[in-house]
């Protein structure tokens, strides 16, 4: 039941929190990095890829150059349910959350190192009154680029669970919601009980 989703959901999870944890390696010598990642989508919707960039000094650049492979994990909202909210004593506490985990093989691209901040900046400056652009640095812009690079994360698998509400009764998911009301997770729980 929670891992029924959609290409839609996929994609207004990653573009509502685009920072996720990027991991490599296997056993204790795992590297990870929560890094921004722009999703891009090919024309039925589906997520094909991720664009993101890291500093050339992260341990994950190394681990990745000596094994491309890395799971990536989204998380998106969340919240902890209460018996209060659910207005029953005879009712267990849950967590409520959504979240992704994706497969990914990365090739770091020098080429790509721009392009990458071009459309995270386009991406979270969109929307702002005076959004912000790269010029506004001047020279420490350059200065900057050398110090990171860019890397295109190719999908290789996806996998994920949206726990929100969908196994409660109408009247509990009704009284959670308006308890949790304004909570971040209630906009997602209605998403995933629409016609409740």
């Amino acid at each position: 039941m929670f891992e029924r989703f959609s290409d839609a959901d996929v994609r207004a999870l990653i573009e509502a929190h685009p920072l996720a944890w990027v991991c490599a390696g296997e056993g204790a010598a795992i590297d990870a990095s929560l890094l921004p990642l722009i999703p891009i989508f090919d024309a039925d919707g589906q997520l094909v890829e991720l664009i993101g960039h890291m500093m050339r000094s992260n341990p994950l650049h190394a681990a990745l150059q000596r094994d491309p492979r890395a799971t990536i994990l989204f998380s998106g909202p969340d919240a902890y349910v209460s018996p209060e909210h659910a207005g029953r004593r005879d009712w267990a506490p849950t967590w409520n959350y959504a979240q992704l985990r994706i497969g990914t093989e990365i090739v770091i691209d020098a080429g790509l190192t721009e392009y990458s901040l071009k459309i995270l900046i386009d991406a979270m400056e969109a929307g702002r009154p005076e959004p912000w652009e790269v010029d506004e640095l001047g020279p420490r812009y350059h200065a900057m680029l050398e110090r990171i690079i860019g890397f295109r994360a190719r999908v290789t698998g996806l996998s994920g669970k949206f726990k929100l509400g969908q196994d409660e009764g109408a009247e509990t998911l009704h009284r959670i919601l308006a308890a949790l009301d304004g909570d971040a997770v209630t906009g997602w729980m209605r998403r995933f009980n629409a016609g409740r």
